[in-house]
């Protein structure tokens, strides 16, 4: 046991909501996930707010809003290998899956009448998220439970320039609270925590171009915001055993990205592609730290995560087939950001495709309801590294998106 002490329990606060690689959340309104995320330089409703302010400029005038529910279903992961134990320092096999998890997540968009040439979003948005726990095996030894909850409200307003050029800018206020609960299947030794962040600023900027009436070209930049969490942790180690009541923080980005699209309407019918980046390369390491050195010791410390920058690829397609329904589809391609030598059970992540259907009806011209499918499958992922030898599997998610929104 001294050398559970002296050789740290490095935690990782970091699980898979596996709507993107990583963390994010990327689906914030019915049109984005209709089109699996590719929804952004042919924002023309209140979601503009959110996804491209610059936009907000081309649209009618008047004021509009929309609001939905999305019901998130996390399915079982299943892993079957080989797991380090650091109790007995040896690896034993392990055969095991997490648990399946459901959520109702509900978002808020709104946009303003012009004045002038100015006009002004409001939108409510989880921007990331997490949560994943493993049924009872050596798997909980490193992440019995995790959950990260991260919200969002930004304050977005747009210029137009020109009858064709449009820029566009925002204040974000992000809000955070996670839970961690760690036990060795032996009783050897448990950490129980939670905890929340301040409310934290970050921004948002982007430029549309409309060089025709078919064709918009747009670009944005979300900023970092390191989210840094304080609270309480509670547990036990053995021998003793000791007992523990002890303050911890810990820090971990919300990524900045960037993003560039195009899209074109054709018709009755609106092709768009996307470009996405993530700079997941600021997640160097992670670090927790413990109020109680003893505490300090075993679960504290300097654990590598040397994340990788991401590139994430959308096609979007939104069909208006009469005045009353418009239908979308989206396929997009994701690269995961965590390299195999730091994969763990807190973030069984891999490259994967994303699915989506979609359809707006509108009983009157100034109402709209709208349902949404996503399914986000990965790939099966082979890992060997000091703590895993082994393979996950059926890593996927599935996501329903309700709408109602109203404009005048």
């Amino acid at each position: 046991m001294k050398k559970l002490l002296t050789g740290g329990l490095s935690l990782s606060l970091i699980a898979s909501a596996v709507f993107a690689g990583g963390y994010k959340v990327p689906e914030q309104s019915i049109r984005s996930t209709g089109t699996s995320g590719a929804y952004f330089s042919s924002s023309n409703s209140a979601d503009a707010s959110y996804y491209n302010p610059a936009n907000m400029s081309f649209m009618k005038d008047g004021w509009g809003l929309e609001t939905g529910i999305r019901y998130i279903v996390l399915p079982r992961i299943k892993f079957r290998g080989q797991v380090y134990d650091r109790v007995s320092s040896s690896y034993v096999p392990t055969k095991t899956s997490s648990n399946r998890e459901d959520f109702l997540v509900p978002y808020f968009h709104y946009v303003s009448p012009k004045v002038g040439n100015l006009r002004f979003g409001l939108s409510i948005t989880t921007p990331a998220g997490l949560s994943k726990s493993w049924e009872n095996s050596l798997a909980q030894a490193y992440a019995k439970t995790f959950h990260l909850e991260v919200y969002e409200t930004s304050l977005s307003a747009s210029y137009l320039i020109t009858d064709y050029l449009s820029v566009g800018a925002g204040l974000r206020a992000v809000y955070s609270r996670g839970e961690v609960e760690l036990a060795h299947p032996s009783g050897a030794y448990s950490i129980s925590m939670d905890g929340d962040t301040d409310i934290l600023p970050g921004y948002v900027v982007s430029v549309s171009l409309k060089p025709t009436k078919e064709l918009t070209i747009s670009t944005l930049y979300r900023s970092k915001v390191d989210l840094r969490i304080k609270g309480n942790a509670k547990g036990h180690i053995y021998p003793g055993p000791y007992l523990f009541d002890t303050s911890g923080k810990v820090k971990v980005p919300l990524p900045a990205e960037w993003r560039l699209g195009a899209s074109y309407r054709l018709g009755s019918t609106t092709f768009e592609l996307t470009y996405e980046r993530t700079f997941w390369s600021d997640y160097e390491n992670l670090n927790f730290d413990f109020g109680d050195p003893t505490v300090e010791g075993a679960f504290g410390g300097v654990q590598p995560k040397d994340w990788d920058d991401t590139n994430t690829y959308r096609l979007g397609i939104i069909h208006d087939f009469n005045e009353k329904f418009t239908g979308m589809l989206g396929i997009a391609y994701d690269e995961t950001p965590v390299p195999e030598r730091n994969l763990g059970f807190e973030l069984p992540d891999s490259d994967g495709w994303i699915l989506s259907l979609g359809g707006i009806y509108k009983p009157q011209s100034k109402v709209e309801i709208g349902v949404a499918y996503l399914y986000f499958i990965k790939q099966d992922r082979t890992v060997n590294n000091s703590r895993i030898r082994g393979e996950f599997s059926d890593i996927s998610a599935h996501m329903l998106t309700l709408s109602v929104a109203y404009g005048f």
